[in-house]
């Protein structure tokens, strides 16, 4: 006769085995969650990326296909800190920065780039059609150009050329302003406006600096995207982390995936994304991982730490999903089979 411990031990296994067994998805000897897709992307713009990269991946299609289309959407909206859109450099040039890695290592970049509309593309020809990592500049550029990309007006967007002129009366430059929270939302459907945009500048303008999207696809595979133009304003050549595989993105099958978001500067200097995706092998959740890494750049900036900000964004291998930032007003978007919904992250100040 079975005694009431081993009932109650043997109810719970049986609660947790039918996790496995109602639904189209189980998790493998290496608990790697498989048949639960998922993508996650930086800032309100993510919702639109998102829905772009689930077409892909609510199909069953492969995490790198995904993040790809995600991250090509917001390139193609004319937003101050993604695309050809976006704000120029000091000298008035738009240049563009990406990065693609997938389940297998294998990742491919590109930094410096003019005229090309859709970057993270470029990125995956390097990945795929190169035996580099990363292009830059004119080389870039000329890779695109030869695989089939045309080159577009080099002329800058209505709000961009707006941005440009009023920096120009004081050509100051220093690092982008912090996003805060619960400002009013104006003119619904705008870019950065909306049900889903609940940070903005001080003076309204809104400032989010980059799109990093991670997902995991049905089979427990792993891929990750980033895009951005970088700092507005920035001097002409300077490189964030965006383009950095290992700081502003990296992908590790095993483990999981972690993208960055913030002033790139900082992000390198403690190789973010990877420095995420190695407390995340040895058993941190993504939430902590990311936390002992803003933690570290906190301590090594001391007080200018109040003056920037930078966020993490990661998912491990079980399908958690994780975040922090150094300030509160870092949200990213999240969608699986169940839910699609902007979360606002934690943060050690404020």
């Amino acid at each position: 006769m079975i005694n009431r411990r081993k009932f109650i031990r043997a109810s719970a296994f049986t609660g947790f085995a039918s996790l496995f067994t109602k639904g189209a998805w189980s998790m493998d000897e290496t608990g790697t969650v498989k048949g639960k897709p998922v993508v996650i992307s930086t800032w309100d713009a993510g919702i639109r990326a998102n829905n772009a990269a689930w077409e892909i991946l609510g199909n069953g299609g492969r995490a790198l296909d995904a993040v790809e289309k995600g991250v090509m959407q917001t390139e193609s909206e004319q937003n101050c800190c993604v695309g050809l859109g976006a704000n120029p450099d000091r000298d008035g040039f738009v240049t563009l920065d990406a990065c693609i890695m997938d389940e297998f290592s294998n990742c491919g970049s590109v930094a410096f780039l003019e005229r090309i509309k859709h970057p993270i593309a470029v990125a995956r020809r390097v990945m795929e059609k190169t035996p580099h990592v990363m292009l830059v500049g004119s080389g870039a550029q000329q890779f695109a150009v030869a695989e089939g990309f045309p080159l577009e007006e080099q002329k800058l967007s209505p709000n961009a050329q707006k941005n440009y002129e009023n920096w120009l009366k004081t050509s100051e430059y220093k690092p982008p302003a912090i996003n805060v929270e619960n400002l009013p939302v104006v003119q619904k459907g705008k870019q950065g406006h909306g049900p889903f945009a609940p940070y903005k500048l001080a003076n309204g303008e809104w400032n989010h600096d980059t799109i990093g999207m991670v997902a995991m696809d049905t089979n427990g595979n792993f891929s990750g995207s980033c895009t951005t133009s970088g700092a507005g304003f920035k001097m002409r050549g300077r490189l964030g982390d965006s383009p950095v595989i290992g700081a502003g993105l990296f992908v590790d099958n095993e483990v999981g995936a972690c993208t960055a978001t913030g002033q790139g500067e900082d992000v390198i200097r403690v190789a973010g994304s990877h420095s995420v995706v190695e407390l995340m092998r040895q058993g941190l959740s993504p939430e902590v991982a990311c936390k002992k890494i803003i933690e570290r750049i906190v301590k090594i900036k001391g007080a200018k730490a109040k003056e920037i900000q930078v966020a993490f964004l990661a998912v491990n291998k079980k399908g958690q999903v994780g975040a922090y930032s150094i300030h509160k007003g870092f949200e990213y978007a999240i969608r699986t089979n169940e839910m699609e919904k902007m979360v606002k992250a934690k943060s050690i100040m404020d």
